[in-house]
């Protein structure tokens, strides 16, 4: 019953979260507009301090783990390969190629996962997935430009892929807290607090967001892809990623980045990233809705079988 209690406690605050959004959106408090600049501000503001503060005041030795890392990268390299080489193989529409493999192997690590970290172990003990965080996100960055320009028909140049990951907010404030961390510096109180209380804006800024982006009409042209797409991303993918890390001794505060890494839904820029490189938008917005929705119910399921089996 304890286990049940925190498997809860751990998910349903984020669900909540996504549906006051989706009820604020139906009573129209705010639009599209609202939405998006929103969106804008928690990606490129309320996430980076959130991070920021996470990697600045963590032990780097103590959570830094170099296998944890090495298993994070190949397996992510691994996955990105099976999915190019067997998606084009059932799905021939181009558009609809990239955004269906950025849909499996981008996940929703800032906004759903470290959250949800932070939730199962507290703040001050989710150092190791918020530095998994900031050193897996340049990786995802640069597989995305490679799936969608390949798909698109561009070319995939280093100029490309370098400026999507020095430019990313995400990856800026983790390098910034790395080096305030690994330098030893201090911060001053008045500084420390207010980066703190400005990152705890993020989460429930960001789902609240999130739930009011949900748009359920105009499924039926893709339900055919739509499914199975969301049925390897949310439990497929991540059961067989668990898996593999038990087998390789990973537990607790060490297992915990691998779920969140595999098991979050599908990140919220890859919508943006099809819109913007000629990827199928509509469909990469339905796989960002539905992994959301149906991950609250498979990520439940495997906290609680992870603590049930005691790896967690």
């Amino acid at each position: 019953m304890e286990n049940l209690i925190i498997s809860l406690n751990a998910v349903l605050p984020l669900f909540c979260f996504m549906v006051l959004g989706w009820v604020l959106r139906r009573l129209n408090l705010y639009d599209d507009r609202v939405l998006k600049v929103i969106n804008s501000l928690c990606f490129k503001v309320f996430l980076p301090f959130s991070l920021f503060k996470s990697t600045a005041t963590t032990d780097l030795k103590a959570a830094f783990n170099g296998k944890l890392v090495l298993y994070g990268y190949l397996s992510l390299t691994a996955l990105f390969v099976i999915l190019m080489i067997v998606v084009p193989r059932h799905i021939k529409e181009n558009p609809k190629r990239g955004a269906v493999i950025q849909g499996i192997f981008r996940s929703n690590l800032a906004l759903f996962g470290l959250p949800l970290a932070i939730s199962l172990v507290g703040e001050e003990q989710a150092g190791t997935t918020a530095l998994m965080v900031g050193l897996i996100t340049p990786a995802l960055n640069v597989f995305a430009v490679i799936c969608l320009e390949t798909f698109r028909g561009g070319t995939v140049t280093l100029r490309k892929i370098i400026k999507g990951i020095v430019t990313n907010p995400l990856i800026i404030a983790c390098v910034a807290g790395i080096l305030i961390s690994v330098s030893g510096i201090t911060l001053p109180y008045f500084v420390e607090k207010t980066v703190g209380d400005v990152g705890k804006i993020a989460t429930p800024l960001a789902l609240i967001v999130m739930g009011g982006g949900f748009v359920f009409s105009r499924i039926s042209a893709n339900i055919r892809i739509l499914m199975p797409t969301v049925l390897a991303k949310i439990l497929i993918v991540p059961a067989l990623a668990i898996i593999g890390g038990i087998a390789l001794g990973f537990r607790g505060e060490t297992l915990i980045p691998i779920m969140i890494m595999y098991g979050a839904p599908t990140a919220v820029s890859s919508y943006v990233m099809a819109s913007t490189m000629d990827a199928d938008a509509e469909l990469a917005s339905e796989i960002v809705v539905f992994t959301t929705l149906f991950s609250i119910a498979t990520m439940f399921v495997f906290i609680f079988t992870l603590k049930q089996l005691a790896f967690i």
